[in-house]
């Protein structure tokens, strides 16, 4: 590295190369903190090969053997550009990188992309943003699971304050992860307050990135230079990018896309109905790099197909588009425009009591998640039957119904105490009553003895609900563990202790009209 530091790499090379010398076989570049060995360096590096591309693995600034302190998005960017330089001197070295890897490692690709040199050929970022953790850091809100799971899983760098061989380090981290020893301890630290202690709980020390977090939101000078969104249109890198419909990153995935094509770019998009660490999305982002990437970078022409590919659920097809989002989408806002009045008989106002010392969303109940333990679509029934939870079930649906696009909610809300959380989650209910949850999100407000409108984005998504099920929507005060609980007394989520009762009031009538807006097809 610039500094003299030293970074550790695997590098991967086919037996069979066609005919051709390695100095002309594309080498793609995985920089990751996650380890060469275990099944990621497995998938990048053999599977790779064994398609006939090179593959270097570079942990990277330390971990798992790499000089330096890791200081999560810090040097990605000196460290990548000083990869390429040292790639360039190599004598099996092409001239034909292409950049590729999942969540943090994807990362590492939007770092350099910007100044990438003619060398980059292709990238293939998958579940992955531009921006990375400040997707994590919106105002008034900390992505609790998340967060906590990543600095457990960037950890393992040393034992009993020795360094470990990086085979032992890497063989034992990823035993640990399989059988889920990992998880009770996680699970027990994130029930620790203030949050800001949740490391020390776990890790029995301070996590960098952990407190990074949870001290700066996105609007924070801190993440000045580490933010690459900016640098996005000035990409000329072709670019494919895949990520699914479950994933913790999917609405900054897909705003790094728009931005590309708004600069006249031509990038593609894969989304699939995977999570963060489905295996089912990392395979297709693998055959993206063997297939498109690996032509694109050797000259030749890919296998043609729509720039966007999405998985419709509920129809369970692939189906392509010309663009994200679909035509004829249209977010909705806040509105006071008069809709039909309640029944008679039906209180426009529901009042749920919400207490932060209850998880209203425990680990098993789905949605966006970092690990793949209860991610994605289960079934919400016995989240549905709590008091804390509230659900508007719509008739059966005398039709199939389509829906693709960016989902939003208008939820007007009162409340006790001076701020409170909103999450709003869609559910397709099946004519058995087994409700599967589509997509969601969580807002926080600032509240006074008024009422107020919550507009909550919820993630995108392409579903289809089919002739006989109904649509449902849930409304509670906060997603805990996933999210960090509002603890109802005003005070910053980072260091409050003080847990309140807060009681809810939210609105449905002429005046309020509370709604989910879907880009219905």
């Amino acid at each position: 590295m610039d500094d003299g530091a030293t970074l550790v790499a695997d590098h991967w090379a086919p037996r069979d190369t066609g005919g051709r010398s390695l100095s002309e076989v594309p080498v793609v570049v995985v920089r990751t903190a996650y380890g060469r060995g275990g099944p990621l360096g497995w998938l990048y590096g053999p599977v790779l090969a064994e398609r006939g591309l090179q593959a270097l693995m570079v942990s990277t600034r330390g971990t798992f053997g790499s000089d330096g302190e890791f200081l999560a998005m810090r040097n990605e960017r000196a460290d990548g550009l000083a990869t390429l330089r040292w790639l360039a001197d190599q004598s099996w070295s092409s001239g034909r990188v292409i950049l590729a890897g999942s969540s943090y490692f994807g990362y590492t690709q939007w770092a350099i992309a910007d100044t990438a040199p003619p060398e980059v050929k292709a990238m293939v970022p998958h579940v992955t943003s531009s921006r990375l953790a400040l997707s994590l850091t919106r105002p008034g809100r900390v992505d609790l699971e998340t967060i906590t799971n990543f600095s457990w899983n960037t950890a393992p760098q040393s034992h009993n304050g020795s360094p470990l061989p990086a085979a032992q380090e890497q063989r034992g981290y990823m035993l640990r992860s399989m059988v889920g020893a990992d998880q009770r301890r996680i699970v027990k630290a994130m029930n620790t307050l203030p949050i800001t202690d949740v490391d020390q709980a776990m890790l029995g020390r301070t996590s960098q990135f952990f407190r990074q977090i949870v001290n700066h939101d996105q609007n924070s000078t801190y993440w000045k230079d580490l933010d690459r969104s900016g640098t996005v249109p000035d990409i000329t890198v072709p670019v494919s990018s895949v990520t699914g419909w479950y994933d913790i990153f999917l609405a900054d995935q897909l705003r790094d896309f728009t931005a590309l094509v708004d600069a006249g770019r031509k990038p593609r998009l894969t989304v699939g109905p995977w999570w963060h660490a489905d295996p089912r999305g990392m395979g297709a982002s693998v055959t993206e790099v063997a297939e498109w990437a690996s032509a694109v970078a050797t000259g030749q022409k890919p296998p043609h197909r729509a720039p966007v590919r999405l998985y419709v659920m509920g129809a369970d097809e692939w189906r392509d588009f010309d663009a994200w989002p679909p035509a004829g989408t249209n977010p909705s806002g806040c509105t006071s425009a008069p809709t039909a009045p309640s029944p008679p008989q039906q209180d426009p106002r529901k009042r749920p009591r919400h207490s932060p010392t209850t998880p209203t969303t425990p680990p098993p109940l789905g949605g966006a998640k970092l690990t793949p333990a209860g991610a994605g679509p289960v079934d919400n029934r016995k989240l549905e039957e709590r008091p804390d939870v509230l659900t508007f079930t719509g008739a059966s649906l005398t039709d199939d119904l389509e829906v693709i696009g960016e989902v939003t909610a208008d939820i007007w809300v009162r409340a006790n105490r001076p701020s409170v959380d909103v999450f709003v989650r869609l559910c397709d209910v099946d004519p058995n009553g087994k409700s599967l949850n589509v997509c969601d999100d969580l807002v926080h407000l600032d509240v006074g003895d008024d009422t107020t409108c919550a507009t909550v984005r919820l993630s995108p998504t392409a579903y289809r609900f089919k002739k006989g099920h109904q649509l449902r929507v849930q409304v509670s005060a906060g997603a805990f563990p996933r999210l960090a609980r509002n603890l109802g007394g005003g005070e910053p989520v980072e260091s409050a202790t003080a847990m309140h009762q807060t009681n809810i009031e939210v609105f449905h009538d002429t005046a309020h009209p509370s709604a989910v807006g879907i880009p219905a097809r």
